[in-house]
């Protein structure tokens, strides 16, 4: 049983149109509201289903942000793009999987610095339209 996992180098990044090589976090999340429905008794009866929810990060250096900021119209807050993940690689024998956030906009951009800093790394949190996992 082969039980090779992806590593941090099988995953690439496709942001408004451009491969982003640096890069150095995403992580996304898909939610949905869910309560308990009680009536006679003190079990619940059945779960009830509200919203789902899509939302993420993306940590850029800086030089990756000024491309994409770039590439979006000069303005990340008022521009909305998809990110296409993709994990695997086919020269170790993997299959690709690829997931496609969708209609994204970013919430906000923070910049900074400290003393002793090698680089700037921007993370940029998100808010999504839709997450479609395994898209083909």
């Amino acid at each position: 049983m082969d039980t090779r996992e992806y590593e941090w180098s099988d995953i690439g990044v496709v942001m408004a149109g451009r491969n982003v090589a640096r890069f150095r976090n995403i992580s996304y999340t898909e939610s949905q509201e869910k309560e308990a429905l009680y009536a006679k008794g003190d079990k619940p009866h059945g779960i009830q289903h509200g919203n789902k929810a899509f939302s993420g990060t993306v940590t850029l250096l800086q030089s990756e942000l000024d491309a994409i900021d770039i590439a979006a119209g000069g303005d990340l807050l008022d521009a909305r793009m998809n990110i296409i993940v993709s994990y695997g690689n086919p020269s170790k024998g993997d299959v690709i999987k690829t997931d496609l956030i969708s209609s994204l906009e970013f919430t906000e951009v923070s910049k900074g610095m400290a003393q002793n800093d090698k680089f700037a790394e921007i993370e940029l949190p998100f808010i999504a339209l839709d997450i479609r996992r395994n898209y083909a």
